[in-house]
């Protein structure tokens, strides 16, 4: 045998060796380590010692409460009318239109048409009333003596009642002379100028009714299901601005594009001065559940990733526990989560759940019962 494989042999041998050698001491001193790190759970709030050897979970008693799911829609506000006044007679404006920006009340003249040669017309137009008012009067009289035919006191009947219908329509086109607002709110435009010539159909101004102001969006088709009309309504402006309302309206279609439904929101009368055409973020109260409110600190996820806590049974026991977070509380006092699948009284580890695992014990003299 050559010299090379005789020292590759011994040298192969002598590691083996020490592989095999036996090293109680050292694993029993790092046995005895692990086993002198215990783990306690506390309560929240308490004191507990400091030592090396001991690492401490704290946990909290949570009882369930019920909770109002809310249901997150972005929306934008808008004017719960905002309407294009057109003149229904033609003429030229005389006098200045009431300016962009003003309050109206409903009956306010925004535009005035010139009156021309209306008042002549409506003269006219009685004039020829009171004629043949003494035409028929006088054709009845003859008929009661049986000097006048049925037909011809038809035919003056028939005169009358046109000359009436004539007045009524010189005194129309008079009253239409003066464009009004047809209810309370503020002229957002303003098309015309004192001079301009308005044809019928020409738009003398636009008026906004800002009282009360809605809030519109679209819930998803998934949860038009859980929104009622008249459920409760908070809702955040995007310069924060917070306010609420009531829901007025439920679209029974869906918008074509998106696949959800329309939603309206009256808001509250004590928000006012409100602009049409601000985003907003609506938190619409659906429906009622039974959760528990946590820290989000206290969530975790386990070796699949699904998201939950980790809680202390009454035999000191850790378990894992998978959660659906149904809402938050935004309060800057008691900030937390809301989530559903805990059932009844629990003890939630709060502080230190990533250094326990499910199915591990934990030292603790409390009452977790409690």
């Amino acid at each position: 045998m050559k010299q090379q494989q005789i020292v590759a042999a011994a040298i192969m041998v002598t590691v083996v060796g020490w592989m095999l050698i036996p090293r109680s001491s050292d694993s029993a001193s790092v046995d005895a380590a692990s086993a002198a790190r215990s783990i306690i759970a506390i309560p929240e709030g308490e004191s507990a010692g400091e030592s090396p050897n001991t690492l401490i979970v704290r946990a909290t008693r949570l009882s369930p409460q019920a909770y109002t799911e809310k249901i997150r829609v972005r929306g934008r506000t808008q004017a719960s009318r905002h309407v294009q006044v057109r003149a229904e007679e033609a003429g030229r404006v005389v006098n200045d239109p009431v300016p962009r920006g003003a309050r109206v009340s409903v009956g306010d003249v925004l535009c005035e048409i010139a009156m021309d040669n209306r008042e002549i017309n409506l003269a006219e137009a009685e004039s020829r009333l009171e004629q043949t008012q003494f035409e028929y009067q006088a054709a009845l009289d003859l008929q009661g003596r049986g000097l006048q035919s049925d037909v011809v006191v038809a035919q003056l009947k028939a005169g009358l009642e046109s000359a009436r219908a004539a007045v009524s329509r010189a005194e129309l086109s008079i009253v239409k002379t003066k464009i009004v607002a047809p209810f309370d709110g503020i002229v957002e435009t303003r098309v015309v100028e004192n001079g301009d010539l308005l044809n019928i159909g020409t738009v003398c101004a636009s008026v906004l009714d800002d009282s009360p102001m809605l809030l519109v969006g679209l819930v998803p088709e998934q949860s038009i299901d859980n929104v009622n009309v008249g459920a409760r309504v908070d809702a955040e402006l995007i310069n924060d601005s917070r306010l609420s309302g009531t829901v007025t309206y439920l679209s029974r279609a869906a918008d074509p594009a998106s696949r959800s439904y329309r939603i309206e929101v009256e808001v509250d009368p004590q928000f006012e001065n409100l602009r049409e055409g601000i985003t907003v973020e609506l938190l619409v109260d659906a429906a009622e559940v039974t959760a528990h409110m946590i820290p989000s600190s206290s969530l975790t996820l386990d070796d699949n990733g699904v998201i939950g806590v980790k809680l202390i049974g009454s035999d000191n026991m850790v378990s894992f526990q998978n959660v659906e977070i149904v809402g938050d509380n935004t309060n800057q006092l008691d900030p937390g989560v809301w989530v559903t699948g805990l059932r009844g009284n629990v003890n939630l580890i709060t502080v230190g759940q990533e250094i326990v695992f499910p199915g591990q014990q934990v030292e603790g003299n409390y009452d977790w019962s409690k």
